[in-house]
C-alpha cells in the first residue's frame, strides 16, 4: 500500500489505476441499469392497457 502508484497518460490526462477501475465500474452499473429491465415492467404494461 505504501508503494507507488500505477498512472496512465493519455495526452493531457492523467489517471490512477484505481481510479480508471472504479470509473469503469460506474459506466458498466449505468450502462446494464439502461439495459436491463425492470421487475414486473412486463406486466404493469399489459395492465395498463386491460384499464384503457
Amino acid at each position: 500500500m505504501d508503494g507507488p502508484v500505477p498512472y496512465f497518460h493519455w495526452g493531457f490526462i492523467q489517471i490512477s489505476l484505481a481510479n480508471l477501475v472504479v470509473i469503469g465500474v460506474m459506466l458498466l452499473i449505468f450502462v446494464l441499469a439502461l439495459v436491463l429491465p425492470f421487475p414486473g415492467h412486463r406486466g404493469r404494461r399489459d395492465h395498463d392497457a386491460d384499464q384503457r
